[in-house]
């Protein structure tokens, strides 16, 4: 009888053991739990306002183009101006960015700092100053005091340095523009920091048009950034040197400075995207691609 009952026993315990089984194998046809999806990345948003120099214009439109068919919802306005004003318009709060092709000064700092504004300053390119003419003129060179004695109204015909018999006539930037202000003190300053440009210059409102009159004045120089050189016009070399990518990456031309984008305050989390965006190879493609001088 004992014998019975543990046959009896074991029997149920391996039907019970096969049971189990079969439940942890389960049916071939049944799905596995679904391992819950990640949450999308959240889209990236807001508006950006950007204003300031016009040397920088068109790369500021080009930066904006680029990120914005990257990140459709963000929307990115720029606006030229001059250095000086994007920069009023930084201290007064009314941009997100203020683009410059010349630093700050301690005064507009303090300003902005009045106005509760902490600036932040980014480099985002670096350019070389082309001194251009009318490709008819045939002068090719000139060293630097000769272009920092013309500007000052110390050389007024070209057949003072190797040219024709032909006054000049001198093409600047209006007082606004970074760049005026870079070539003020870094030409016309050079050996006088009192020193001032000839009364005889025209002040121009904008690079382009700078670029146009030097295209239609035989007797004409000019200065712009690297990014608006045209074939239209003859560039100088500089004590030897002619403005170009390579010349002020390795600092053999001397006519050349950052160019800077100036934030006001803590940034958007979709600012803060596009000037990092800006700084990464992406953006700096954008500045080769221009004709300025990447970063990095």
């Amino acid at each position: 009888m004992k014998a019975k009952k543990f046959l009896a026993f074991a029997l149920v315990a391996v039907l019970a053991l096969g049971t189990l089984g079969l439940a942890g194998c389960g049916n071939g046809d049944e799905e596995a739990p679904e391992t819950p999806a990640e949450e999308p990345a959240a889209e990236l948003t807001g508006s950006i306002t950007v204003e300031g120099s016009d040397t920088m214009v068109n790369l500021g439109q080009a930066f904006a183009e680029a990120f914005m068919d990257e990140f459709d919802g963000v929307d990115i306005s720029v606006a030229g101006g001059g250095s000086g004003t994007g920069i009023a318009s930084l201290i007064n709060g009314t941009v997100d960015f203020a683009n410059a092709s010349r630093a700050i000064k301690d005064e507009e700092e303090e300003q902005a700092g009045a106005n509760g504004i902490d600036v932040t300053e980014f480099v985002v390119a670096y350019d070389g100053i082309a001194i251009v003419v009318n490709p008819s003129l045939d002068v090719e060179d000139l060293t630097f005091e000769q272009l920092g004695a013309i500007y000052r109204g110390e050389i007024t015909n070209w057949s003072e340095v190797g040219g024709p018999d032909l006054d000049i006539v001198l093409l600047s930037r209006d007082t606004s523009s970074g760049t005026y202000g870079f070539f003020l003190e870094h030409v016309v300053q050079q050996d006088d920091k009192d020193a001032v440009f000839s009364a005889d210059a025209r002040l121009l409102p904008s690079t382009q048009a700078i670029v146009d009159e030097t295209i239609a004045n035989e007797a004409a120089i000019g200065y712009v950034g690297l990014g608006y050189v045209v074939p239209e016009v003859n560039v100088l070399k500089i004590d030897g040197v002619e403005a170009g990518v390579d010349a002020v990456k390795d600092g053999s031309y001397n006519v050349a400075r950052p160019l800077f984008m100036y934030a006001a305050g803590a940034l958007s989390e979709a600012a803060q995207a596009y000037i990092d965006w800006i700084q990464s190879a992406d953006g700096q493609a954008v500045v080769s691609e221009l004709g300025f001088v990447p970063t990095n």
